[in-house]
């Protein structure tokens, strides 16, 4: 059986785009949330957890203030990515940032838990 695509909302308490743009696309922004260390070489994203897991994702895809869209180099579901997206409420004035991966049926409520932690990380270290 294959990969699930999962999709999730996070409410950001914030008017400025720029600086959720930049916690979400640049290596020093998804360092203070997302990884332990984070850089990036053309278009490759390494992250780094501890002192030994190490895993690498291409970017795909992105526009500015809008999607970063990265897949995985060890991913072996062709159709399997992750990606970050913004979307503004004129309304509210807030952001949504969207969540968008792929798990096994089986791993879906630990991937939800674990995207949920990760936001919840970025937003107390940024005060989003």
């Amino acid at each position: 059986m294959g990969k699930e695509k999962i999709h999730m909302e996070f409410m950001l308490k914030s008017g400025s785009g720029n600086i959720v743009w930049n916690i979400i696309s640049t290596a020093s922004g998804l360092e203070t949330w997302f990884a332990d260390r984070v850089t990036l070489n053309d278009k490759t994203f390494t992250f780094q957890w501890g002192k030994s897991e190490i895993k690498n994702a291409l970017i795909v895809n992105y526009r500015v203030n809008s999607f970063i869209k990265m897949k995985w180099d060890d991913e072996e579901d062709p159709k399997a990515y992750f990606e970050l997206r913004l979307a503004y409420n004129e309304l509210t004035k807030d952001y949504t940032l969207e969540v968008v991966d792929f798990a096994y049926p089986d791993e879906i409520e630990d991937q939800q838990e674990l995207w949920t932690s990760q936001i919840d990380n970025l937003k107390r270290v940024s005060g989003l």
